[in-house]
């Protein structure tokens, strides 16, 4: 992937500041089922690929019933889920599938490991993605290409997980969607 920055929406106005922007991929966190058709026609107009959030989706279960549904019904570029059984139907409809990870504890960590290496997602997103030694650790560990997201505020902190073997950021932080481009 190209793009070092995921621009994360969390609501209609920030999604058609993505729309407008050069980006070409981006991630749709809190919506409304209602609102996905005109989302996913208003992504398509301008040529944009969105990935959705699974478990931030309002309205409708984030199980591989759902996900079967969403990916048939809206053809999403990806789909991010903390949970495997939404990966692995996400991965079975031939979209992107994006495993988010908590870096809690060791413990959580540990248990993260294990349930990337059952589901082979096509990236892994790490959060908090503020953390370049976690970043480096993870990636080597796991050997699958990383989103860093969370808790990333400034332009020194998304270099720094790039540099640490992130292939890309998501941030919901407009300022860093705009300003990294110049």
């Amino acid at each position: 992937m190209n793009q070092k920055i995921l621009p994360a929406s969390t609501s209609m106005k920030e999604f058609e500041l993505f729309l407008k922007s050069p980006y070409e991929i981006g991630v749709m966190l809190e919506v409304h089922i209602a609102q996905l058709k005109n989302i996913s026609q208003m992504a398509k107009q301008k040529g944009k690929q969105v990935i959705y959030h699974m478990d931030m989706i309002h309205g409708i279960k984030n199980d591989d019933y759902a996900t079967e549904y969403i990916c048939q019904e809206y053809k999403p570029f990806g789909i991010i889920s903390t949970k495997s059984n939404v990966i692995l139907k996400a991965k079975q409809k031939g979209v992107l599938a994006v495993q988010r990870v908590f870096l809690l504890d060791s413990h959580a960590l540990e248990k993260s490991y294990r349930l990337v290496e059952k589901t082979k997602p096509d990236y892994i997103e790490v959060l908090p993605g503020a953390m370049p030694w976690m970043i480096k650790e993870v990636k080597e560990r796991l050997n699958t290409p990383i989103f860093a997201g969370g808790l990333i505020r400034t332009r020194k902190e998304v270099e720094n997980a790039l540099e640490a073997g992130a292939t890309a950021i998501t941030t919901s932080k407009i300022e860093l969607w705009q300003n990294w481009l110049k």
